[in-house]
């Protein structure tokens, strides 16, 4: 499946519109990997704990997406947008969405 933040797809034409797709994914960080992480945070560095956490939970809200894509018939997202936001008891949470239209293409 074709997923793109584009209007269009270079080389296809649309045929249908099938309608406004969406994942989501919501995930807390443990308290080792946030004791390593305000760690990593004090020394200076990247997190490689929470950059592989959002990773993750990114491409899980991504194949949600496009599983319910697939499941209305589209073949192709197009105009596809992230958002990310902290939700829960003091912000312990992120939520990840994942939205776009669902098409066909030729």
């Amino acid at each position: 499946m074709i997923v793109t933040t584009t209007q269009s797809i270079q080389g296809h034409t649309i045929r249908e519109y099938k309608g406004i797709v969406s994942g989501e994914v919501v995930f807390g960080m443990n308290i080792v990997k946030d004791f390593v992480a305000s760690v990593r945070d004090f020394i200076g560095g990247r997190s490689n704990t929470y950059e592989k956490a959002m990773i993750d939970s990114r491409e899980t809200a991504q194949r949600e997406m496009e599983q319910r894509a697939a499941q209305i018939g589209a073949n192709a997202i197009v105009g596809v947008s992230y958002g990310y936001e902290t939700v829960g008891p003091n912000g312990s949470m992120l939520l990840i969405s994942i939205s776009g239209t669902a098409v066909v293409i030729d």
